[in-house]
């Protein structure tokens, strides 16, 4: 039987404190497995608002009707209201959450700050933000998080290195298309990664006469006769609010489809991490969300030693490509 593992973003305090009960009540009515990655700091979502001086920004708010989703006071966090801090309100929901046996980890301590931050930043701000997030997680749920998804799929090569030195078994950073070893910029990092595989809703919605009426169906499209794995992630936010009806369609199509619905972990466990493929990772593009992510590229080629990276000599790039 395939697997199809759940990956929930939690971007804010309202996805917290309204979006998270409602998604764990929809899973636990469809036996459904999930990951419920976390931001775990002050919820500063008003502050995006510089996003406006990026290509594709007001076709993507248009789109998904933003205000919409996420409400006007969420809206206003960090700017004109003070941003709530989410670990601290929400450790009572977050240990409820892993007590019903739903595997929980580190989405980032400052959604914004790491989104719009974080692929420009030096090793210091980097190490200072993941530290933040993991201190804070061992508090909530008194035990270190053993996997990582970031914010907005956005990740530099200081990150990459502190996925293994943090000890996570595993993490969902980026977008592909299956589990492997990353190699940015011929630099093997040996945590394994599980890539988002299939399209959010908001990525969909509003694009070739998708609407939030007919985009569980065209999701369902992609995923039927599947005899390989997927992971899709969905937010709090849309999925655990306005959009939760598109998502019991979807978990009960893929039920029907024959997909085991489980955490992200479930993946993990059924592979030899170390054997994976190594693949290239590195910032590109993908439809329907603006500006560049972590995404997975070409395997190396057949005959590479899986044991070692390419040696590079200063100075110097090993093309593997």
């Amino acid at each position: 039987m395939p697997l199809l593992a759940l990956k929930v973003d939690v971007d804010t305090w309202r996805g917290t404190r309204e979006g998270v009960p409602r998604l764990v009540d929809l899973f636990r009515r469809h036996g459904a497995g999930a990951t419920f990655l976390w931001s775990l700091g002050p919820d500063h979502t008003g502050r995006a608002i510089k996003r406006v001086f990026r290509p594709g920004f007001f076709g993507k708010v248009k789109r998904t009707s933003v205000v919409s989703h996420y409400g006007v006071r969420t809206l206003l966090n960090g700017t004109l209201l003070p941003g709530p801090d989410i670990g601290a309100r929400g450790a009572r929901i977050m240990r409820g959450v892993r007590d019903l046996g739903y595997e929980c980890g580190i989405h980032c301590f400052d959604h914004v700050q790491w989104q719009d931050g974080v692929m420009a930043a030096d090793a210091a701000w980097t190490a200072r933000e993941m530290d933040k997030a993991v201190t804070r997680f061992a508090a909530i749920f008194g035990e270190p998080p053993r996997t990582h998804g970031a914010a907005g799929w956005q990740m530099n090569v200081h990150a990459m290195r502190l996925t293994q030195s943090l000890g996570f078994d595993y993490c969902s950073d980026g977008r592909g298309r299956s589990p492997h070893l990353p190699v940015w910029n011929a630099e093997l990092i040996r945590c394994p990664q599980f890539p988002t595989t299939l399209p959010t809703l908001d990525e969909l919605i509003g694009l070739d006469g998708i609407t939030p009426d007919n985009v569980a169906e065209r999701l369902l499209s992609r995923t039927a006769g599947a005899a390989t794995s997927h992971v899709f992630t969905l937010h709090a936010e849309l999925e655990g609010m306005r959009l939760a009806p598109v998502l019991e369609s979807l978990v009960a199509g893929w039920r029907g489809q024959g997909f085991d619905l489980v955490p992200v972990r479930a993946l993990y466990d059924a592979v030899e991490p170390m054997a994976l493929p190594r693949c290239e990772a590195a910032p590109g593009t993908i439809d329907g969300r603006t500006g560049t992510l972590l995404v997975q590229g070409e395997e190396f080629l057949a005959g590479f030693d899986r044991n070692e990276a390419p040696a590079a000599r200063a100075g110097e790039t090993v093309d593997i490509r």
